[in-house]
């Protein structure tokens, strides 16, 4: 990838080009993942946002990280995936939520969807630092369900949620919407226990929840940049990718300065006033039993929708402390914020939609337009709405 560096001849230096940004940090990208890597469209949008993220931060965009050069400044780092383990992100000089743009635990399952239930016993099997206290101090905002990482638990969770109504199940790595599947016997269930063991997925964590209908998908979430705390409730879009398959098509936010009571400040439904004091509790536990964890960006999914027996039902179904789909949006309100101190409230929309020729808005900013290797033809952008002081 080209870099942005400035650097001395016979020497591995890296000079900002602002006289102001003396003592700012350099921002870069990280774009290794915990499972997988990082498409090209993924790393084009990771790309965009860090550079507009150094803008905000008035500070140079050294493009991705590499361990070799000897930076002139501190680090800014825009990982691609939730960073794991405080060793290592010590290792990179990140100390405190300061220092990136996404989010730093200390285990790996932390950073997975298996973190929202309860195992389906005490004697269950579970990861090298489970906390049976994020459970119980989330079980009222979240769907009923359970977290396992066997086999035998798989069934036992499966055969009490189903005398419920379907199951959906998820593995604990799905993201965008894929990985998931609904099975409404036994026999459905069974079947798709036995296959995700065949394939070792099962050691990694499943998910089991109560399945619902007529569903709307909301995110709340809260960034933190350049000293500037900004609080949001999204509405998600679903889309068609090229194999037909229903994925996230983006997120339309509606963005408070300030953190979560700005946000309940507004005028809000309540099925919205619920969402947003769902994930506000679920960020709390999640601070509170995984010590000492921290992020700057902090995005929780909550669905709603209607159970087997007729009940509505709300709950969160997981978290992201990483850049997301949604970050675009976010950057594009936390620039007007920027662009206008006076400014409380900015609307914005990221875009995701796959084919070859995708008709853009007048004021969309591109984030990714092309064939990539995994997906094939896709268009990622966002538009900021036209906004007024309240």
């Amino acid at each position: 990838m080209e870099k942005m560096l400035a650097a001395v001849e016979g020497t591995n230096v890296v000079h900002t080009e602002n006289a102001h940004c003396a003592n700012a940090a350099t921002v870069v990208i990280l774009p290794e993942k915990l499972v997988g890597t990082c498409a090209a469209h993924e790393l084009a949008a990771h790309t965009e946002i860090a550079r507009r993220l150094a803008v905000l931060k008035g500070c140079e965009f050294a493009g991705e990280f590499e361990a070799n050069y000897q930076y002139e400044n501190g680090l800014y780092f825009v990982p691609s995936d939730t960073l794991v383990g405080l060793d290592y992100a010590a290792e990179l000089r990140i100390r405190n939520d300061e220092d990136l743009f996404g989010g730093v635990v200390p285990h790996a399952f932390v950073a997975t969807k298996t973190i929202t239930h309860a195992l389906p016993g005490p004697y269950s099997a579970a990861p090298d630092g489970w906390a049976p206290s994020m459970a119980r101090k989330v079980q009222e905002v979240v769907l009923p369900g359970y977290s396992v990482f066997n086999l035998h638990d798989a069934r036992d969770a499966g055969t009490r949620l189903s005398q419920q109504g379907a199951v959906r199940v998820k593995k604990a790595s799905g993201v965008g919407g894929l990985g998931q599947w609904v099975v409404s016997t036994a026999h459905e269930l069974d079947d798709l226990l036995y296959s995700l063991e065949s394939e070792d997925l099962l050691r990694g964590g499943v998910v089991l929840e109560c399945n619902l209908s007529e569903v709307s998908t909301l995110s709340v979430g809260q960034v933190k940049v350049a000293g500037m705390v900004a609080t949001y409730y999204g509405v998600q879009r679903l889309t068609s990718n090229n194999r037909g398959e229903e994925v996230y098509g983006g997120s339309t936010l509606t963005v408070a300065r300030g953190g979560f009571d700005a946000l309940l400040q507004l005028q809000l439904d309540s099925e919205l006033h619920t969402a947003i004091s769902q994930a506000r509790t679920y960020h709390a536990a999640a601070l509170s039993c995984f010590p000492p964890m921290f992020a700057s960006r902090c995005n929780y999914d909550i669905a709603q929708g209607v159970d087997a027996s007729g009940q509505w039902r709300s709950g969160v179904l997981e978290q992201s402390w990483r850049v997301g789909g949604a970050s675009g949006a976010e950057i594009a309100a936390l620039e007007a914020f920027h662009a206008d101190p006076g400014l409380s409230v900015a609307r914005a929309s990221t875009v995701e939609l796959y084919g070859p020729q995708i008709e853009l808005p007048h004021d969309a900013v591109i984030y990714f337009q092309g064939s990539d290797d995994n997906v094939g033809p896709i268009t990622k952008y966002v538009t900021l709405e036209a906004y007024a002081h309240p």
